[in-house]
């Protein structure tokens, strides 16, 4: 069973939790990392605030072994991958839109077809799938061990073998604070350096010493030095533990003179097809050796001792961080406050423009597929963050913005939800254009729009920087966007009057018609 996240994931007890809105909360969860070796699904009920496993799933779908040298997933991986999706989605399809979160990891950020497959790949599961960045990987990856182990306050080295990257953490309790992701993994190391399966101490040579030159550019900031003890996560690492223990080579986790013993044995066997090792399965055959290159190398460049393995991994992460979606403690929003306070936005001003952004959308028909508590949520973070590019530039600070937002590395979104949120940033102000828009998947291709322009409106009625609106009826037939102000108010405001007939200049390039009076 797994417990709350403490105090520093979440302010809130299990006794004093609330869900976020007025819906009660779902009965079932579930996490799927679609790894770029297997495929892992968690499903788990939520009893008084708690996260209780019912089901596991796992399989080895072994996606970075069909990216081709032109960065394409074959057609053959991606028909293994569907085959897995469907068999994964019968078990979660019915369950309800915002309890399943699953995320693709190097590989889908890899392909230059990953949006294709994703498409399949969605309706294959029945529930979206978010590609996440290394760095993000790591963040969650750590908070998935760290609700695994006993908080202690030292500081912990986190290591993840995948099938194409590795992620280093080193974090105190449940609070990452260095986090790196290097694209080296052990399905691509294993390609690399045996790929017909022999087995020589020149070929592990190389590969250790390939692991090793990955590892150089984060030697100083990772070493022995900056942390107290060292945990492995995942496959990998998990059965090098495994095999070591069991053979008698160490009675507890993995060492460097076990790791040397199981090196001996596999140039021993020269094959991986001659790999008898205890605990080692037939299908991890094909990729052991190279994630044991891998631990070779951290072992020497990081001088780790010892590494013990936990049982949280990725998928534990992507469930805690769901929960906290769930009751109102989305690490998102934090992202979104570390990034206007690290661009020196406006608070103040940012918040006028927050409120009016509510107060109208609380009066806009909204239809969109997209929840209404979620959109509201979206538009919060967009006005938050609509002049963090003014820190750069003056002069079309709303491109600054948008970069920043695309490409910064903010903890709890995707790279689709910065997307959403650069496309926001990039649209409120200035000509308004929609083809920015229509490269976000529905249904956030029109959504977007919609919220795109209550933003605009928001930022055209707090441009003095120091009056507050009136509060303003909103109204929509149509493509008409109709305003009014209490009487006499806008003749008394000609420069908002004029700023709203520019406006409406704007507007009339996506086809609305902006009214006020």
């Amino acid at each position: 069973m797994y417990q709350n996240p403490p105090a520093a994931a979440s302010p809130a007890t299990s006794s004093d939790r609330r869900p976020k809105g007025s819906r009660p909360p779902p009965e079932l969860v579930a996490a799927i990392d679609l790894g770029s070796n297997s495929f892992h699904m968690i499903v788990a009920s939520l009893r008084g605030g708690e996260l209780i496993v019912v089901d596991r799933l796992r399989e080895m779908v072994r996606l970075a072994a069909g990216l081709t040298s032109a960065r394409n997933l074959t057609p053959e991986v991606q028909l293994r991958a569907l085959e897995c999706l469907e068999r994964f989605g019968q078990r979660v399809r019915d369950m309800p839109p915002g309890t399943v979160r699953a995320v693709g990891t190097n590989t889908l950020r890899a392909a230059r077809n990953a949006q294709s497959f994703l498409i399949m790949a969605e309706q294959a599961l029945g529930h979206p799938i978010e590609v996440i960045s290394g760095i993000e990987e790591a963040r969650l990856t750590y908070l998935g061990v760290a609700q695994s182990l006993a908080a202690n306050g030292r500081r912990r080295l986190v290591m993840d073998i995948g099938g194409g990257s590795t992620e280093f953490i080193i974090g105190v309790d449940n609070t990452p604070r260095d986090k790196e992701s290097l694209r080296l993994g052990c399905v691509s190391l294993s390609s690399t350096h045996f790929g017909d399966g022999k087995i020589t101490s020149k070929r592990f040579r190389r590969a250790v010493l390939h692991a090793e030159q990955e590892l150089e550019p984060i030697e100083h900031a990772f070493n022995r030095d900056h942390w107290d003890e060292a945990v492995g996560s995942s496959g990998t690492l998990r059965v090098v533990q495994r095999i070591i223990q069991a053979a008698g080579w160490s009675r507890d986790g993995i060492t460097p003179e076990g790791l040397n013993r199981l090196a001996d044995a596999m140039l021993t066997a020269g094959h991986v097809d001659r790999l008898a090792l205890p605990e080692l399965s037939l299908e991890r055959r094909p990729i052991i050796v190279g994630g044991v290159a891998i631990v070779h190398a951290a072992f020497n460049v990081l001088r780790i001792p010892l590494m013990k393995v936990a049982d949280g991994a990725l998928r534990e992460g992507l469930l805690y961080d769901l929960l906290g979606r769930l009751f109102d403690d989305d690490v998102r929003s934090r992202s979104v406050s570390a990034l206007a306070a690290r661009y020196h936005v406006d608070a103040v001003h940012a918040g006028r423009v927050r409120d009016t952004a509510r107060h109208l959308f609380e009066q806009w028909p909204w239809t969109s597929a997209i929840d209404r508590d979620v959109a509201r949520l979206w538009l919060d973070w967009a006005a938050e963050l609509h002049e963090i590019g003014l820190d750069i530039a003056h002069s079309q600070y709303q491109k600054h913005g948008a970069y920043i937002a695309a490409n910064a590395d903010l903890a709890g979104f995707s790279r689709h939800e910065q997307n959403i949120l650069a496309a926001l940033i990039r649209a409120h102000r200035r000509k308004f254009q929609p083809k920015s828009f229509r490269e976000l998947p529905a249904p956030w291709n029109e959504a977007g729009k919609i919220l795109a322009v209550i933003l605009r409106l928001a930022v055209v009625l707090n441009r003095s920087r120091h009056n507050v609106p009136p509060p303003t009826t909103l109204e929509r037939h149509g493509n008409t966007i109709a305003l009014r102000f209490p009487e006499g108010w806008i003749n008394d405001h000609p420069l908002t009057s004029a700023d709203l007939e520019q406006e409406a200049e704007y507007l009339r390039g996506a086809d609305l018609v902006l009214t006020f009076t």
